[in-house]
């Protein structure tokens, strides 16, 4: 045998993997005559993307998102809307808030009492017998109540006739606005919910309730408003901090850039600052975890459990328990021994990571276009969401009002049925069931449009999901041939082709969209079946057992190891498909059988590489957040004062990390794809050649030596 000619390979490999790959003296890179792959996949992605747009048109057309800002009113009118009769009544007003108590609330979404809108809540307690004889000696009480009425009231029913024309309250009681409603305005006398300092209060029937009763039904309108109450408060924080934001997660942008130019030049000395910064950074969380849980130890309310306050949307309570802090301090005590113990373990496997990244930085060097592709990648991203969210709201406030016969009794055989309220007291409906009312309960339709609407939110989050998908694998397909240009040519950057970013990205666009569409399919179906699992998990948790809930986990596990596995194996047939322009199908299985018939040396770089670029998205990440915690808690008034009377200091704080962190990502992900890509062409260049003057290696000799020192079987070869 020649000693520039390889071994054969056994033929248990080349049956298994393939045969490998052979000399070719024409082979340069990647290809440049190239044809259309996955044709049929790529014109159901485009006949799905003009569905998608059409539906967008539909929901604009029939959709209303006001329905989703202002509160509606027993006769679907809208409190606040500008140009209505509405204008300036704001605030929607529960005749009997008493009624809320019903199942029928959860069951239909409504409360079964008629609702009005008014310009201010009441301030106090009266009746409306009381004020009919206050009426006699002074006509403002009238005045004063008469806004809690429709417009047809008079003062001078008596109180059957009343409750059957159904026009006024039977009794008022102090509230305030809470959420665009009237809610009791309730507070604490030596540790008793009272209102307006009673207890008890007339409920305009002859009755006597307690406050007690009126704070469960208020809490049954709260079930239905208290992610609406966090979203508010949210958006609010949002309002005052989202130019600090802007100023962090711009921070951010530039702490990735530089840390991406220094790695060209001090991997070495950058890894360890990765590791000593995120050390750090989670030894001070450590640390102000255990100061948190040691103060709350002096104060009285530290012998809450979260058994005593419950669930409650406003999370800031949670702070104060001794329990959250502790929990977290655990949590970064793991996270810290893990790094430390990744470290002394895989501290070998760090050589190989180091030198890779150089590798990786001398490509982005030569081709620096790189690193502004992920700004293209979050801008498509961002049109993506942005259509997605504007389609879903349109869509859930698509239709016209849709009217219910709520019986507050509860004893209607009619109850549920649709009606009209311009005719309602005129049928039958109405003298079968006195009392009953026909009250707006929300927005829909009987049209074909409307029966498919749950189907369309289907559709557009499977489609939305699909682009997310392909985006991300453009990217990854475009930066693969970029890099693998770099990889291919002799003589660098003399051999590097002008552009080749564009080039790469034109020719994924041109001719393998179809395959790109194929392989984002694949992980979209993947993921509709979590989103289906944790659907049904949700619908299905009060019935569960413990046999449906260690399966459910099983489940979640086994999807979650799947659609990792297919996104490795989708990323490597990227970029087989970059390289030689072949069908999705085909370019996975020659990525498999390629990283099988290296299976050592795959297991060299392993997940090292992708470890170390993790801590550096942690170490952005932490940096930045840590001084966002600093700034938003009012600890850095040297520098600036942060914004002041923020409901939830955490809202600014989680965003600026997990958007730092995303940012870094992005930026990171070019390296992680740059490493990718010249490891797989690295493989293939130890099977096309080897290393003579005839057939030299393309790859760079502290890389060839570092392979060669944890694997020798490459000097072998």
């Amino acid at each position: 045998m020649n000693d520039t000619e390889k071994p054969a390979d056994t033929p248990s490999e080349e049956e298994d993997f393939g045969d490998p790959r052979t000399y070719d003296p024409d082979f340069k890179g990647p290809v440049a005559n190239r044809s259309c792959t996955d044709v049929l996949c790529c014109m159901i992605f485009l006949l799905c993307i003009i569905g998608y747009i059409i539906l967008g048109l539909v929901a604009w057309v029939h959709g209303d998102p006001r329905r989703a800002a202002y509160p509606t009113d027993s006769q679907g009118h809208f409190c606040g809307q500008k140009g209505t009769p509405n204008e300036n009544k704001t605030i929607l007003f529960y005749f009997n808030l008493l009624r809320c108590t019903s199942p029928s609330v959860l069951l239909n979404l409504q409360c079964p009492t008629t609702q009005i809108c008014v310009s201010k809540c009441p301030e106090k307690f009266l009746t409306y017998v009381e004020m009919q004889l206050l009426y006699t000696k002074d006509k403002s009480y009238w005045e004063d109540y008469r806004q809690f009425c429709k417009t047809t009231a008079t003062p001078v029913k008596s109180l059957t006739q009343l409750l059957l024309d159904d026009d006024c309250p039977t009794a008022i009681f102090p509230s305030k606005p809470f959420l665009q409603r009237c809610f009791p305005d309730f507070s604490t006398k030596n540790g008793t919910l009272t209102i307006g300092s009673k207890m008890v209060f007339q409920d305009g029937n002859g009755g006597t309730r307690s406050v007690v009763e009126l704070g469960i039904a208020a809490n049954g309108i709260n079930k239905l408003l208290d992610a609406k109450s966090l979203g508010l408060k949210v958006f609010e924080d949002y309002a005052r901090t989202w130019y600090w934001i802007l100023i962090g997660l711009t921070i951010a942008m530039v702490l990735s850039w530089i840390f991406l130019i220094l790695l060209r030049f001090i991997a070495g000395c950058l890894f360890w600052v990765f590791m000593i910064g995120v050390i750090g950074i989670i030894g001070y969380g450590i640390w102000h975890c255990y100061q948190q849980y040691t103060n709350l130890q002096e104060r009285p309310s530290s012998v809450l459990t979260i058994y005593d306050i419950g669930i409650q949307t406003n999370i800031s309570m949670y702070f104060e328990l001794q329990q959250t802090w502790f929990a977290f301090m655990i949590i970064l005590c793991i996270i810290e021994v893990i790094v430390i113990l990744m470290l002394i373990f895989l501290r070998n496997r760090i050589r190989v990571a180091i030198i890779l990244l150089k590798e990786g930085s001398k490509a982005i060097g030569y081709v620096p276009s790189t690193l502004v592709y992920p700004a293209l990648t979050f801008i498509l991203l961002s049109i993506c969401i942005c259509y997605w969210v504007v389609t879903a709201v349109f869509l859930a406030t698509s239709g016209v009002p849709v009217y219910k016969v709520i019986a507050p009794g509860g004893h209607c055989i009619h109850e549920n049925q649709t009606c009209d309220p311009e005719i309602f007291n005129t049928t039958e409906i109405a003298k079968a069931c006195p009392g009953a009312l026909c009250n707006f309960a929300f927005y829909g339709g009987k049209s074909l449009y409307h029966q498919y609407i749950p189907t369309f939110h289907v559709y557009n989050l499977f489609v939305f999901l699909w682009l997310i998908n392909f985006v991300i694998a453009l990217g990854q397909c475009a930066l693969a041939g970029a890099f693998a240009t770099y990889y291919w040519a002799m003589k660098k950057p003399d051999d590097i082709p002008r552009y080749p970013l564009f080039t790469a990205f034109g020719r994924a666009i041109r001719y393998h969209t179809g395959s790109l569409a194929f392989g984002s399919l694949i992980i979209t179906l993947i993921q509709m079946f979590k989103i289906v699992l944790e659907y049904l998990n949700h619908r299905l948790k009060r019935t569960q057992n413990t046999l449906s809930k260690f399966l459910q986990c099983c489940l979640r596990c086994c999807f979650w190891c799947l659609e990792n596995a297919i996104k490795f194996l989708n990323r490597n047939a990227y970029i087989m498909i970059a390289i030689y322009g072949r069908n999705f199908c085909r370019s996975a299985k020659d990525a498999f059988n390629l990283l099988m018939r290296n299976v050592l040396k795959v297991a060299v770089t392993d997940e090292v590489t992708y470890f170390v670029l993790f801590l550096g998205k942690l170490l952005v990440a932490g940096s930045i957040g840590v001084l966002a915690f600093l700034f938003f808690t009012q600890r850095l008034p040297v520098i600036a004062q942060g914004p002041a009377s923020l409901n939830y200091y955490w809202v600014p704080l989680l965003t600026v990390i997990f958007g730092s962190y995303l940012i870094a990502h992005g930026f990171f992900s070019v390296y992680a794809m740059c490493v990718e890509t010249i490891f797989i062409c690295f493989l293939e260049d130890l099977e096309r050649n080897d290393g003579s003057t005839a057939r030299p290696y393309y790859v760079s000799q502290p890389l060839l030596k570092i392979f060669q020192e944890e694997n020798p079987q490459t000097r072998k070869q």
